[in-house]
């Protein structure tokens, strides 16, 4: 259970109160630059978990239960601190809470299905919608690493729209799977 895939996952979660700390202070531009650094570093153990488990042929069950529930935490912490610090603020918090109520109707929709013995794999789309999200995000906290360049937080607005857009996308896929086994 204790791989170096499993560990670097469980290290995502465990970084996260730490990013969210940095990020706290709005108008503290050192924090979000290092913020930025730590938020980089997560973001690529996040390939690199899946990318050893699968090189090493150590992929686990905890750890395909983890990597997503790893990721799902960061965005949520990472939206929750941009939007109570500002970052996010007006009609741009409806593309977060697209993104927040995706993500959490999607994992009951998993956990219900999973009890029925369904699995539901992750499409590509939704890889494309997550790392979208990631990168969208990651120019929020660039932005306020650098409060001078404006165009930043605006690409980095931009691209969560757009992530939201595709959360709804594949959202609908989802639930439309899930639909087929709930009338029964």
């Amino acid at each position: 259970m204790l791989t170096l895939p499993n560990l670097l996952t469980l290290s995502r979660i465990v970084a996260v109160p730490l990013l969210a700390a940095l990020l706290w202070w709005p108008g503290w531009a050192p924090g979000y630059a290092a913020g930025f650094v730590l938020y980089c570093i997560v973001g690529a153990t996040d390939y690199l978990d899946g990318y050893l488990a699968r090189a090493q042929g150590t992929v686990s069950k905890l750890g395909i239960f983890l990597d997503p529930i790893a990721d799902k935490i960061m965005v949520a912490a990472v939206l929750l601190i941009l939007v109570g610090t500002g970052r996010i603020a007006g009609v741009h918090i409806i593309a977060a809470l697209i993104i927040l109520t995706r993500e959490i109707a999607v994992s009951g929709l998993r956990e219900f299905l999973a009890g029925l013995q369904v699995s539901v794999p992750v499409s590509q789309l939704a890889k494309w919608k997550t790392m979208l999200q990631l990168v969208a995000l990651g120019a929020l906290i660039l932005g306020g690493a650098m409060p001078g360049e404006a165009w930043v937080a605006t690409g980095g607005l931009i691209g969560l729209w757009v992530a939201a857009a595709l959360t709804l996308l594949t959202g609908y896929d989802y639930l439309r799977v899930g639909l087929r086994h709930m009338e029964s």
